[in-house]
C-alpha cells in the first residue's frame, strides 16, 4: 500500500532500524536516532541495488516518487541511475552521492565468502551512523570536526567496534571522493588518535587436550540428541580443524572417502584468497586428509546430504548451508557454555598438536595458516598431507583413548 504525507510524518523511531515501503523500489528508512531517509531499490546486471535519494521532510514523499520515477525511466533506457543522479561538479556533490558510489565500488572488491556480510554491514553503518549526519552536507565541504562528531556518537553509545569500522570507511570514502578530483584533503585521516581504545580481544576458549573438558565434550558429542547432521559436523571440527566456514560451505563432492581427503577449493580458504586474486587458477586447493574414525562418520553422513548442494545443509531449508549460530548453540547444548566454541575447537586441536610434539609447519599447515616467520614462503596447503594425515590419525587415536577411559 502506497505512502501517505500523514504516514511518513508521523512515522516514529523504533529500537531497530526498519523502512516503510512506497512501491515501485521506493521505500522510507527510519533509522533509532529519527532520521527518515528515501531509498530506492532496482535490478542492475542481474543483481539488486540500491541508492539514496535524500531525507525527509529536506525531499518530501512527493519529490522521493518523482526521483523514482526518473530512476525507474533510466534503468528502462538501459541508463545506471547511480551515474545519472550525480552532477559531476564537485561543488554539488553531497557527502551521501560520493558514499554510495563508494559503496557500490566496494562491494564488487570484498571477498567472495565476506561479501554480503561486509556490504551489508556498511550498508547499516552508513545508512544508521555516517549519513544521518554527513549526508546532506556537500562532500567538498564535510569537515574534521563533522567526522569526529560522529565518531563520538558512535562511541558514545559503547559501539566501540562499529566506531572503528566507520572510521575506516569514512577515510575510504573520502579517498574514493579525491581520487575522482571531488576534493583535495581527507577529513578522516588520523582521527584514531583520539578514538576510545578498545578493551583486550576475547579469544575463543578452548579445552585442554586431557582435561575433564575435553573428555566431557567426547561423551557430549556421542551423546547428542540432536540433529545427526549437527553431530558429525561437530566431529569434523574436532577431528581436522577446519574454520566453521570452511565445513559449513563443503559440498558433497569434496570428499574422495576412498583416498581419505577432503579438498577444498581455495577461494573458499580465508588464507588463499588473496592468493587467489594474485595469481589465479595457480593457486592449489586445500587438502585435508581425514582419520579413518572421520571417514565412517562421513560416509554415513554422506548417505543423507549427497543430493543437496552442502554436505551439511541448514536444518530448516536444506538447499542453504548450516548456521554458524547452529554449532554454537551445540555446544552449549554440551553444557560447555563460556568454555569453548564451535570456532575454538581450532585452537584445541593447535595446542594439543603442539604439546604432542609436532613441528610447526604440520600444525599450521593442517589449519590453513599463513606462516607467522614473514621472511618465509606462505605455506602450500597442498603440502605435506600424508604427514599431516599421520599427525591427525594420531589426535585421532588420542580421542579414542580418552573417550574409552571416560566411559
Amino acid at each position: 500500500m502506497p505512502l501517505t504525507d500523514t504516514a511518513v510524518r508521523q512515522a516514529k523511531p523504533r529500537d531497530k532500524p526498519y523502512t516503510m515501503a512506497d512501491g515501485d523500489g521506493l521505500s522510507l528508512h527510519i533509522s533509532p536516532n529519527g532520521t527518515k531517509a528515501w531509498h530506492f531499490r532496482f535490478v542492475w546486471g542481474g543483481k539488486q541495488l540500491r541508492i539514496s535519494f535524500g531525507t525527509y521532510p529536506e525531499l518530501s514523499l512527493k519529490d522521493a516518487r518523482e526521483r523514482r520515477e526518473a530512476a525507474r525511466a533510466n534503468v528502462a533506457k538501459g541508463i545506471d541511475p547511480r551515474v545519472a543522479r550525480v552532477v559531476h561538479s564537485p561543488d554539488r556533490l553531497l557527502f551521501r552521492q560520493v558514499a554510495d558510489e563508494w559503496h557500490v565500488f566496494k562491494s564488487g572488491r570484498w571477498a567472495p565468502d565476506s561479501r554480503k556480510g561486509a556490504r551489508d554491514q556498511a550498508r547499516r553503518v552508513l545508512d544508521n551512523d555516517i549519513l544521518p549526519a554527513l549526508g546532506d552536507i556537500p562532500f567538498s565541504e564535510v569537515t574534521r570536526t563533522q567526522v569526529v562528531a560522529v565518531n563520538r556518537a558512535i562511541e558514545k553509545r559503547g559501539a566501540l567496534n562499529i566506531a572503528e569500522k566507520a572510521r575506516s570507511w569514512m577515510r575510504q570514502v573520502f579517498d574514493f571522493g579525491i581520487a575522482h578530483g571531488y576534493r583535495d584533503n581527507n577529513p578522516a585521516t588520523g582521527i584514531e588518535a583520539i578514538a576510545q581504545e578498545q578493551p583486550p580481544v576475547q579469544h575463543n576458549p578452548i579445552v585442554s587436550r586431557d582435561g575433564e573438558e575435553i573428555r566431557a565434550l567426547l561423551r557430549g558429542i556421542c551423546e547428542y540428541g540432536g540433529s545427526y547432521i549437527t553431530q558429525i559436523a561437530l566431529w569434523t571440527l574436532l577431528y581436522t580443524g577446519v574454520r566453521t566456514i570452511e565445513l559449513r560451505r563443503a559440498a558433497p563432492d569434496h570428499f574422495d572417502l576412498d583416498a581419505g581427503i577432503w579438498t577444498i577449493p581455495p577461494t573458499a580458504v580465508k588464507q588463499l584468497r588473496g592468493k587467489v586474486r594474485r595469481d589465479g587458477a595457480a593457486v592449489p586447493d586445500y587438502l585435508v586428509p581425514l582419520p579413518t574414525q572421520l571417514i565412517t562418520h562421513l560416509r554415513n553422513l554422506l548417505q543423507h546430504t549427497a543430493g543437496y548442494p552442502y554436505a551439511f545443509p541448514g536444518r530448516n531449508d536444506p538447499s542453504q548451508m548450516m548456521s554458524e549460530n547452529t554449532l554454537n548453540q551445540a555446544v552449549k547444548r554440551l553444557g560447555l557454555d563460556g568454555k569453548l566454541t564451535g570456532h575454538g575447537l581450532r585452537g584445541t586441536l593447535s595446542t594439543a598438536l603442539y604439546e604432542m610434539g609436532y613441528p610447526e609447519h604440520l600444525v599450521e599447515s593442517q589449519l590453513s595458516h599463513a606462516s607467522p616467520n614473514k621472511s618465509r614462503v606462505a605455506y602450500d596447503h597442498a603440502s605435506y598431507v600424508e604427514d599431516r594425515r599421520v599427525m591427525m590419525q594420531a589426535w585421532a587415536d588420542h580421542l579414542d583413548g580418552l573417550l574409552s577411559a571416560a566411559r
